[in-house]
């Protein structure tokens, strides 16, 4: 997921989704960028791939939405790594490390 979400492309393909949604359409979606249209269907597929968006086919239209749910829960697991733990324990140096000349280590 966070690699989809490495390129500012497809963040901000997020983002209209998250705003202009529920759901867009991959011509509403490729009118908002500089890039040709293949480029944006790369990169709503990638989105796709990672479960970020969803499509749904509508005649010759693909209609794209964006899944909150599971970029909440994939985010927000990530993020509960970072907390600080209860113990509240400092990391502490053991010391210098000695090097004897010659040594094979």
């Amino acid at each position: 997921m966070f690699d989809a979400l490495s390129h500012e492309a497809r963040r901000h393909i997020v983002q209209l989704l998250a705003h202009y949604g529920p759901e867009l359409s991959s011509g509403y979606l490729a009118k908002r960028f500089s890039h040709s249209w293949p480029t944006t269907t790369r990169h709503l597929r990638v989105l796709e791939a990672a479960g970020i968006v969803s499509v749904r086919r509508d005649g010759r239209n693909c209609v794209y939405r964006l899944e909150r749910d599971h970029l909440q829960r994939v985010v927000s697991g990530w993020l509960g790594f970072l907390e600080t733990s209860a113990t509240n324990q400092i990391w502490r140096s053991p010391g210098r490390r000695s090097v004897t000349k010659g040594s094979a280590s």
